[in-house]
């Protein structure tokens, strides 16, 4: 891995693309620290300690949620666009045939209607922020028009990081939205760091406990790196062709299925599913308990009392600490991890395809037989993968909780996506590599 960052910064193209990655980065550095006008600190701190919704979206926006800026809500709306975008082009039939007969165009139209999307998510999740900052005292200013210009610019500062992360892909290597995330999840990391050691060198920590829990997290990171390097090749035969009078033989390929299909997908389903409706209770109920007033853009709506008392119910039953919160988790992951492997890897698209070519598995008749001896295997894959993904879910808060270490937060989606988008980012640049040296034997 070393030798081929070292042989990509010698090459003028590689190391023009990978100083464009820093420079956004930089850019991305520069937003967190623009914060909005008007904001009451004190009280937005004591807002960020009562919620866990609002800490993983501030780890995954590198902090800028911490210091309210106007990427405060990071990248998280144009994800859920895309996710909400692929789940349909599955479920409609005319996204389904404008994905794969649509070509470049039809690429281009769902990349337009998953911008509009993020655009509408993007203003939801604004207004339902600033309704609870609102009523938290969180802003000096009360009035309706900052409260429109608060939405304005948190939308605004999302769709820069949209337009930033398309540029990063065309300019730059590697995937500019998994990128962008991937520096907002490492930039917190040195806080952590400074925290442990101060809260070590305090007494706050048990050295060996921090030992422990640094080995384990070693080991963790292994096995996620052996989990998305990990596949399964379904050996292929080509059948034999005859081109005029010309007899070509038939080759011997594989089809990888990959061990883990649904990436950190299904842990965000996971922790949506288990976190949202509890924060979205949260946020109507206020801090007075008794009666909840939420204001809207132009009308106001009176919540009755047992808002908080379901509220705070919540707040017990489902703490990401307690019993039935871990399991639910561990639940949910495996129970998404199946829907959303079956919903990227279409099996009888694949059986079609290979009788298209006249290719066929060996011992496997084309068709039916095929499409069954794929689910097959791909069911025993998604096993797998779902019991390790839930490990994965709930290992670093056990792990956290049992090592009493509190400084530093290790969550099983901030590994899955640094570990993944280092990995494709070095596949891409190893791509390129590949492609010069390819090159330069063809001017040879």
């Amino acid at each position: 891995m070393f030798d081929n960052l070292r042989a990509a910064l010698l090459v003028p193209e590689i190391r023009k693309r990978l100083g464009y990655v820093f420079f956004a980065f930089a850019w991305f550095v520069f937003m967190i620290h623009v914060q909005l006008p008007n904001v009451n600190e004190q009280a937005w701190q004591n807002v960020l300690k009562s919620g866990t919704f609002y800490n993983l979206l501030g780890f995954l926006s590198g902090g800028a949620l911490q210091k309210l800026s106007i990427i405060a809500m990071g990248i998280t709306p144009y994800i859920n666009a895309s996710i909400i975008m692929q789940l349909m082009t599955v479920v409609l039939p005319q996204l389904e045939e404008m994905a794969k007969k649509g070509g470049e165009e039809g690429r281009k139209k769902i990349s337009q209607y998953t911008r509009w999307l993020t655009i509408v998510l993007g203003v939801v999740q604004a207004t339902f922020m600033t309704n609870a900052m609102k009523a938290s005292g969180v802003f000096y200013d009360t009035s309706i028009f900052y409260q429109l210009f608060a939405i304005l610019a948190m939308v605004s500062g999302t769709l820069f990081l949209m337009w930033l992360g398309e540029q990063i892909t065309d300019k730059g290597i590697g995937n500019g939205v998994s990128l962008i995330i991937f520096i907002g999840i490492v930039l917190r990391y040195p806080t952590y760091v400074s925290q442990t050691y101060s809260s070590a060198a305090q007494g706050g920590e048990s050295l060996l406990n921090l030992v422990l829990y640094i080995l384990v997290a070693v080991a963790i990171i292994i096995g996620i790196v052996f989990m998305y390097q990990g596949q399964r090749r379904v050996p292929v035969q080509q059948a034999r062709r005859v081109v005029g009078r010309k007899m070509f033989a038939g080759r011997s390929t594989y089809i990888p299925l990959r061990l883990n299909n649904a990436g950190v997908i299904s842990i965000i389903f996971a922790i949506s599913i288990l976190l949202l409706p509890q924060q979205a209770l949260t946020w109507f109920s206020g801090h007075a308990g008794a009666t909840a007033t939420w204001a809207h853009l132009f009308w106001k709506v009176e919540f009755p009392t047992n808002i908080a008392a379901l509220s705070e119910s919540l707040n017990v039953w489902f703490s990401p600490n307690g019993f039935v919160y871990n399991i639910a988790y561990f639940l949910l992951v495996v129970i998404f991890t199946f829907f959303y492997s079956s919903i990227v890897i279409n099996t009888r698209d694949i059986a079609d395809n290979l009788k298209k070519t006249g290719a066929f598995i060996p011992g496997i008749r084309p068709g039916q037989p095929t499409v069954d001896y794929l689910n097959k295997i791909l069911f025993r894959l998604t096993w797998a993968a779902a019991i390790f993904l839930g490990i994965l879910a709930v290992l670093p808060g056990a792990l956290q909780r049992g090592l009493s270490v509190t400084t530093f937060y290790l969550g099983s989606t901030s590994l899955l996506i640094v570990v993944g988008v280092a990995l494709d980012t070095i596949t891409q640049i190893e791509a390129r590599l590949a492609m010069r040296d390819y090159r330069g034997f063809i001017k040879r």
